[in-house]
């Protein structure tokens, strides 16, 4: 009898960044867009992870560069949920409010935005990209991750 072997080895090549700014995620869109000539607009469904203590969501930008087929996300590291617990003491209920932090990326919490672009030429595009992230306002830094090393990198299939 003949054996077939799936190759499982079919992950598509991106590149990834993490950037460190404190800025709401549309306006760090707009800036991207503007000094990238890009156009990237919030997805009408987020990026969602069901847990124990609810949803988790991330806000999820997109664009597609159809001319040189590249593909741009820019979506939220952190996810901050608030839990509401109602307890009694004796005739009174009192309410506490539990605030818990979430990352899609939990090998990197100090990184506010993630930003992931497929393309062919990612060698050819990848300095060029860093040097300008860097010099965008409002953010205060930015670097190369490397996604084969992440243990969560699962949490990085968008589609």
């Amino acid at each position: 009898m003949q054996r077939h072997t799936l190759d499982s080895d079919c992950e598509e090549e991106f590149l990834l960044f993490a950037l460190h700014c404190n800025i709401e995620e549309h306006k760090l869109a707009f800036l991207i867009n503007k000094h990238f000539d890009l156009k990237l607009k919030r997805r009408e469904k987020d990026l969602d992870f069901f847990s124990k203590d609810g949803n988790i969501t991330y806000p999820i930008f997109e664009f597609l560069d159809s001319q040189n087929e590249d593909v741009f996300y820019l979506v939220n590291n952190t996810c901050k949920t608030t839990l509401e617990t109602t307890t009694s003491a004796g005739s009174l209920f009192e309410t506490d409010v539990e605030e818990k932090i979430y990352y899609l990326i939990p090998e990197y919490k100090k990184a506010d935005y993630l930003l992931k672009i497929a393309s062919d030429n990612i060698n050819n595009i990848e300095p060029f990209l860093l040097s300008k992230l860097v010099k965008l306002p409002y953010v205060v830094t930015a670097y190369t991750l490397d996604y084969k090393e992440l243990k969560s990198r699962t949490n990085l299939n968008f589609d």
